[in-house]
């Protein structure tokens, strides 16, 4: 593998609306951001991707953007920005926007002009087609419910939007638009970004014509998933390589994208030596147990299902390239809560995931409050929930015959919302996030679970995070760390998540007791150095014989 200057690096996302509040408006901005670049620098951080922070009217949380050459009011403005860039700069960190390029906002500019005139240039910015016998061109359910068509008022016709109505999809087939794009891209690299994450970057590539293209439904509402389709598109990779080729490779950019359903074989063309993307995140673990019926539907993850979806990531990706690895995103719940049984939840047990996540090879994205260990939110009703998405899953609980109680529980632990209640500084009212009404529910445990509690405590989750960070820089260790091959060690023993990172002339031996109970492991040759533990002690029972207690987490060179 060709060596990158982003290899080594650690990465933090920011959702930038629930970081951190500087004028008491109780949505978090850019100068928030800026302000806590020495605590992600001491953290260890090198890269911060910053999610949607653009002009947009919120249908889908910034990820509908109505001018992408603008900050939106509510973050800030374009000052604001390049002070951001200049201050990360001085600190040598890298900065990171999301690219959300599939759809824009209905208030955008170009859907407007669209609007007015279907038939005329802008129109052709848009899949735009006739309905079908006075419905839908076809059956293609959007990913937050419901058609994935709507009707322009006072025409026959109807826009796609695979996302929000308030998102249509954009017509990468028009070659304008591309260009529009790659524009727009470049602009914010004269600018001083390092690169983007690349949102939903899939759904650019439609299987076409769309006015005959449809399924048998899905579900009772008559519709069908749009992954299907997906499946049947043919040529995605032409527009990647051109977008690659038109911005990110001019620029020596970091990107990471946004890919879910990629076959493997596709895996060298997407992160490969010459790949579309830089790297592209490890989903398999955040789609295991997922239901095509709903997330009532939805399987729990068990600790064995987890090293299983891990491990299988590390084959698949083996030399090709390097992935990136979560625990959690925006998207997603809360990942030790997710992940770890909830019996088990303790301050150990958080640590052993953090410590699972970073030593499997790819480069390490932390999400903001996954360093303190911030869990799931016990929401009471689902009046205090923002997230379209669970608000989509509790009528389709609904429709399947849940009862509303029975509903609410299925879908509030899976809703986005537990990742994006605002972070948690310190014990203040709204956890020293606002001196305002913050836009979202503060978690009832800010109390118990903060920045000011851990910071100056060496036994604390922070202090233990900024160990992983020190490891993965550490020139005694790096080459391992980045680089070394992951190889799986006991993997049939349950509860055990154990595997080697083997470098050229190094060998670690990572050991996790995915258990409250203890377990004795058999060690394949001696410990020459305990590197890191998240206990106190480290129990040899013998030269090749170790005790790990519950949700032990160490690292070992053999």
């Amino acid at each position: 593998m060709t060596k990158k200057w982003w290899h080594g690096k650690v990465a933090y996302q920011i959702y930038p609306k629930s970081f951190n509040d500087t004028t008491g408006s109780g949505i978090g901005d850019l100068k928030g951001i800026t302000q806590k670049l020495d605590y992600l620098k001491e953290l260890g951080i090198d890269i911060i991707w910053i999610s949607p922070c653009y002009c947009t009217p919120f249908a889908d949380q910034g990820y509908d953007i109505s001018d992408y050459y603008n900050i939106d009011p509510v973050f800030g403005n374009m000052d604001d920005m390049d002070e951001l860039l200049a201050e990360a700069k001085k600190r040598d960190m890298y900065i990171l926007m999301d690219l959300v390029v599939n759809h824009c906002s209905d208030e955008h500019e170009w859907f407007k002009k669209a609007m007015a005139n279907p038939d005329g240039e802008y129109g052709k910015y848009f899949y735009i087609e006739e309905g079908k016998d006075g419905k839908e061109p076809n059956n293609w359910r959007s990913y937050f419910g419901g058609s994935a068509w709507e009707k322009i008022p006072g025409t026959d016709k109807y826009y796609l939007h695979l996302f929000h109505k308030k998102q249509p999809d954009l017509n990468w087939e028009n070659e304008k638009v591309r260009k529009e794009i790659y524009k727009m891209i470049n602009w914010w690299f004269d600018k001083g970004l390092a690169g983007f994450r690349i949102d939903a970057i899939i759904n650019i590539k439609k299987a076409l014509p769309i006015i005959d293209y449809c399924y048998t439904p899905d579900r009772e509402d008559g519709f069908v998933q749009p992954q299907k389709m997906l499946k049947d598109a043919v040529g995605v990779g032409e527009f990647l390589t051109e977008l690659k080729n038109e911005t990110f490779a001019k620029h020596d950019a970091f990107t990471v994208g946004e890919v879910f359903d990629e076959r493997e074989e596709d895996i060298p063309l997407f992160i490969g030596e010459n790949g579309y993307f830089s790297s592209m995140f490890d989903f398999n673990e955040t789609i295991f147990g997922k239901s095509k019926n709903g997330w009532y539907d939805c399987s729990p993850i068990t600790p064995d299902d987890y090293k299983r979806c891990c491990f299988e990531t590390q084959q698949r990706v083996g030399d090709i390239g390097m992935i990136s690895t979560i625990i959690e995103n925006h998207d997603e719940p809360r990942g030790v809560s997710h992940y770890i049984p909830s019996e088990d939840l303790s301050e150990t047990a958080k640590k052993f995931l953090g410590t699972m996540q970073f030593m499997l090879r790819g480069l390490p994205f932390i999400y903001q409050g996954q360093e303190i260990g911030m869990e799931n939110v016990n929401f009471t009703s689902m009046d205090q929930i923002d997230d379209i998405s669970t608000r989509d899953q509790y009528k389709v609980a609904i429709n399947a015959g849940l009862s509303p109680d029975e509903a609410f529980a299925a879908v509030k632990k899976y809703s986005r919302d537990n990742s994006r209640t605002p972070f948690q500084w310190d014990t203040s009212e709204n956890a020293g996030f606002s001196t305002g009404k913050p836009w979202l529910m503060v978690s009832p445990d800010y109390k118990r679970i903060n920045v000011a509690s851990q910071i100056n405590d060496p036994d604390s989750l922070l202090s233990y995070y900024k160990k992983l960070t020190a490891l993965r820089k550490n020139p005694e260790y790096a080459e391992t760390v980045v680089y070394g091959k992951t190889v799986p060690y006991l993997p049939e023993v349950e509860r055990l998540m154990a595997f080697k990172r083997v470098g050229d002339n190094q060998t670690l031996l990572v050991l996790g007791n995915f258990q409250t109970k203890p377990q004795i492991v058999k060690l394949p040759s001696k410990c020459k150095k305990v590197v890191l533990n998240n206990v106190k002690n480290v129990e040899f029972v013998s030269d090749t014989e170790i005790k790990l207690e519950g949700y032990q987490a160490l690292v070992i060179e053999i």
